[in-house]
């Protein structure tokens, strides 16, 4: 028989392989232990007050970086907007009075013309020809007028020595009337004639800048022509006709009952750029139904010739000055269900929802009538991360913080 193999495994750790799973066991354990006790510390560590610069790096990212401004006290004007157009005062198309050739034009196209310069002329020769005319026939008619009267004189001492009869002197008597009548009508043709060599030569009737010409030299115009020879308008003064709504007529009529003078300004089509001043200087006897507005109307001196008639303008009417005015950014108010407010930044640099009235609105500016105080600081920039109470990183307009806040 063959001799036995020795056992592989030792006698005494064959007798403690059956306890192998257990040990293993109970050092997991212990490590699962370590773990637990060592995550406890950290935690207890990260809640405790001395916990150093980390808890307050913490904190300010926490809190919302908004833009601040103060609300600050002054004087805020009350201002009426409409639309309006700038309107000549006068506008003449200027037309010939009589028929005949254009011979000369006398103005340049723009030009500013006064009252009694020349502007054109017409073909006077047609004219003088009537002229003449009428002055020949007056010489003649005077002619037999004298002898109608020695005729008549004659007959007067013949009818008192009874040499002629009634009838005879009577007939003498209306011969010389119808040769006064003669002259009247002489008189009348010559002064037809003259008149008509003056409408010959066409002056301006008013002040003003001349338009483009309508009618060239040469040309035969009439007086019955629809076009005329140029327009001229009336520029200096000028006046702007707008329109406000009916109910801020009440407070405009009480200022001009008054006696007050209500400065208007006049802006471009964007609004942005004052173009003149003028003041206001009449309101229309009647409301327009269909719209619920009123025409005025404010005159500007125009010295600069900026205003063109026809030209669309934006319109503020200076009513009133509010003195002493709460005054914020129109950025700052905010609307809700329950109203405008505002949110202002408490001392804790926590913001809080406040409601406010708010008054007139001038540009960048909103009047306050109440629930801010001067000196306060509203939230411009940013309020649409904003709660009631949250915390807030504020900085001023440019980037400065705001006085108070906490420096790195």
């Amino acid at each position: 028989m063959m001799p036995t193999p020795p056992p592989l495994i030792p006698p005494s750790v064959a007798a403690a392989a059956p306890d192998a799973p257990r040990a293993r066991r109970w050092w997991l354990g212990l490590a699962v232990l370590a773990v637990v006790a060592t995550g406890g510390y950290w935690s207890l560590g990260a809640r405790r007050p001395d916990a150093g610069p980390a808890a307050a790096v913490t904190t300010a990212a926490a809190s919302v970086p908004v833009v601040g401004a103060p609300a600050r006290q002054g004087d805020v004007p009350v201002y009426l907007t409409g639309l309006g157009s700038v309107t000549a005062f006068n506008t003449v198309t200027v037309k010939s009075r009589v028929d005949g050739r254009l011979v000369n034009v006398a103005f340049r196209e723009g030009q500013f013309v006064h009252e009694g310069d020349l502007l054109a002329e017409i073909d006077p020769r047609p004219f003088a020809v009537q002229l003449t005319q009428a002055e020949g026939q007056m010489a003649r008619d005077l002619a037999q007028l004298r002898d109608a009267r020695a005729t008549l004189a004659r007959f007067h001492d013949l009818l008192a020595q009874g040499i002629v009869a009634k009838q005879d002197y009577d007939d003498r008597l209306a011969a010389a009337g119808q040769f006064e009548g003669a002259i009247k009508l002489d008189q009348g043709l010559i002064d037809n004639a003259r008149l008509q060599l003056t409408y010959c030569r066409i002056t301006a009737p008013i002040s003003g800048h001349v338009g483009l010409r309508l009618v060239d030299v040469g040309n035969i115009v009439h007086a019955t022509d629809d076009t005329g020879l140029v327009v001229i308008t009336q520029v200096q003064p000028i006046a702007v006709v707008f329109t406000l709504p009916e109910d801020d007529l009440p407070a405009v009529l009480a200022k001009l009952r008054g006696g007050a003078r209500l400065p208007v300004e006049a802006y471009d089509r964007a609004g942005t750029m004052q173009i003149a001043t003028g003041a206001l200087l009449t309101v229309d006897n009647q409301i327009d139904r269909n719209t619920g507005t009123t025409r005025l109307k404010a005159e500007f001196s125009n010295d600069d010739d900026v205003l063109f008639p026809k030209q669309f303008v934006n319109v503020r009417l200076l009513l009133d000055v509010r003195k002493e005015a709460i005054i914020v950014p129109t950025a700052a108010i905010q609307r809700g269900p329950q109203g405008t407010f505002v949110y202002a930044v408490r001392a804790d640099r926590t913001v809080e929802v406040r409601p406010v009235t708010v008054g007139p609105t001038v540009g960048a500016d909103a009047a306050i009538d109440s629930g801010i105080a001067a000196g306060e600081t509203v939230v411009v920039d940013g309020v649409d991360k904003l709660r009631a109470g949250s915390a807030v990183n504020v900085t001023m307009p440019g980037g400065a913080p705001s006085p108070g806040a906490p420096r790195a």
